[in-house]
This record gives structure tokens, sequence and C-alpha cells, in this order.
């Protein structure tokens, strides 16, 4: 009995999603601009508890914001009116949108 408990009170360390596991990292970025064109690039991400820092490399040029994350949603200031707003993806990726609603980015982690 008191195995069978040990083995359910584990169970769920496994079955977490890959986002449980941090985000810091490098991803691949591909995303739509307010226009409708294409980008993609890479970014680089710094999580410290609930605070993050980001930074885009997107056609050579590089964009940084900062954020939080609460619960499954990141936003991100970056210089802009409007954030950058993320969903953790149960996979690890980030689905964001910014220029308000107008764009897309999606980050997707490479490891």
């Amino acid at each position: 009995m008191r195995h069978a408990l040990i083995t359910l009170a584990a169970l769920p360390l496994f079955a977490l999603p890959a986002f449980a596991e941090g985000l810091t990292g490098s991803y691949t970025v591909e995303g739509k601009n307010p226009d409708g064109s294409s980008y993609s690039g890479t970014a680089e991400l710094v999580e410290n508890g609930t605070a993050v820092s980001l930074t885009w490399t997107v056609a050579g040029s590089s964009f940084a914001g900062a954020g939080i994350v609460d619960g499954k949603l990141i936003t991100v200031q970056w210089g802009d009116p409007n954030p950058v707003y993320y969903v953790i993806t149960p996979s690890g990726a980030l689905h964001g949108t910014w220029a308000d609603g107008t764009a897309l980015d999606r980050l997707t982690p490479m490891r």
C-alpha cells in the first residue's frame, strides 16, 4: 500500500507539461507582421522567478524586452505601446500576439 501511494504521489512529477521544466533557453521565431508579411529568426529567453527577459534577433536586428509570467500567460514590454502576449503551450512553445492583436509571434524551443 505504501509503495502504491508513493507511486501515485510521484506520477504528477512525470506528467508535467514541458513548460514546467523552465522557460530559459533558445527559441526559433516565426511570425506575421501587422501588414501580413512573414518574419523568422531566433530568441533568447531568461526566466528568473516570475520575471523574464527576452531578446529577439530578426532580419539582422535585435529587439529586447522584459516581462512577467502569470500562470500560462507571459506579458513582455519591448518598447512598443502594446506588449507581446504569449500563451505557454504544453509543448513549451510560446504562441503570441503583438501590435494590439494584429501581428503573431511563435517561439519554439531549440531543445
